[in-house]
């Protein structure tokens, strides 16, 4: 049975790369799809649902493709810095994160901003979302993990970090996350916020990845990618992806297995097959692209299967339902404190929010 994704990377060169990986038996195949240089300084960050993909560059910029009708869908100019992070929720929201310490919330529908919030007193380094979209996560560089009530847009705690975070991500089942630092990783309880894990890896951390619920893939500044189980705190797997380091690492399922796509300072982008069992062989290598380009970012796009996505409703529909009192907040300890006046929250205006309307055919 034929199975179609697309890989999308960014690079320093400014240039978007987009390839159609299909597969047909055992057979794995890839074909260029685009190229695209929308941005005038290198990509920092990429993200995409089951329509759209955003990226986000040092110029200032989010640039948005309908992947659907092959269009550029225009740019969003609300951050004053460089765009740091890029998540979709479902096919209903985007949140975009900046070195201006702005964290905002954009509906796909008509890409107007709904919240405007200043997350951090220094750069946004990181964020992600609870897979029921009720909550947000964000760390930065003035040494806070923030937890974020997205039905407000307020926050309900704030963290002390004894140094800087870089990655912060929730896993898939949503009852625990992770801290990146340098080259530790802290994995926190969602129902007490305490530590309950803490590995080493012996680079510093460039992307990590939940490849299960308790299995962590990361990448690093050399040119390996580590399996670690959570609750070991144990390397399960590790193997040479790449000839340089690796900046990103990302990957989906295909029926019974795995596949992890990694992208490094190489210019190449790699599919590897990994079986998940108990204790997980190196993968094998399915198939290499070589861009020719110093890759920053890379994600997955899988479009919808049956019909165009229902942009109004975040998906999943049983866990938007969910209301936040629901959730296991953190115990309030010592180390957890709540400043709610340090937020600022700003209801933005259509004029407050530049966006590009004339469209583009997609290149």
């Amino acid at each position: 049975m034929a199975f179609e994704v697309k890989i999308v990377a960014g690079s320093y060169e400014q240039i978007s790369f987009g390839y159609r990986v299909c597969r047909d038996g055992e057979d794995w195949t890839s074909k260029p799809d685009f190229t695209h240089h929308a941005h005038t300084a290198c990509l920092s960050a990429v993200a995409s649902n089951q329509r759209y993909i955003a990226t986000g560059s040092k110029d200032e910029t989010i640039q948005l493709y309908d992947m659907k009708k092959k269009i550029e869908q225009g740019a969003l100019l609300h951050h004053d810095g460089t765009i740091s992070c890029l998540e979709f929720y479902g096919t209903s929201h985007l949140l975009s994160g900046g070195e201006d310490g702005l964290m905002c919330v954009w509906r796909t529908k008509k890409w107007e901003c709904l919240k405007t919030i200043k997350a951090h007193k220094g750069h946004l380094s990181s964020l992600s979302v609870h897979p029921s979209g009720k909550l947000a996560l964000t760390v930065g560089t003035d040494k806070t993990l923030r937890t974020w009530n997205l039905t407000d847009g307020r926050s309900a705690f704030i963290k002390n970090l004894k140094q800087s975070a870089d990655i912060v991500k929730w896993s898939p089942e949503g009852d625990k996350y992770v801290v990146v630092s340098n080259d530790k990783i802290d994995v926190y309880n969602l129902e007490t916020a305490t530590v309950t894990a803490t590995i080493t890896n012996p680079k510093r951390i460039s992307s990590v990845k939940f490849i299960q619920n308790t299995c962590l893939g990361v990448a690093g500044d050399d040119e390996t990618i580590r399996l670690f189980d959570l609750s070991s705190e144990k390397c399960v797997c590790e193997f040479k992806a790449h000839g340089n380091r690796v900046k990103s690492l990302e990957g989906f399922t295909v029926d019974d297995f795995y596949v992890v796509v990694t992208a490094s300072n190489d210019g190449f982008i790699k599919l590897w097959k990994l079986q998940m069992e108990k204790n997980p062989e190196p993968p094998k290598l399915l198939l290499e692209v070589n861009t020719a380009a110093r890759l920053t970012c890379l994600t997955v796009f899988k479009a919808a299967e049956d019909s165009e996505p229902t942009e109004e409703t975040p998906q999943p529909a049983s866990s938007s339902q969910q209301v936040i009192e629901d959730l296991p907040l953190p115990s309030k300890n010592k180390r957890v404190r709540i400043v709610t006046e340090e937020v600022v929250l700003e209801e933005c205006s259509p004029k407050k929010v530049k966006k590009a309307v004339n469209k583009k055919k997609h290149q």
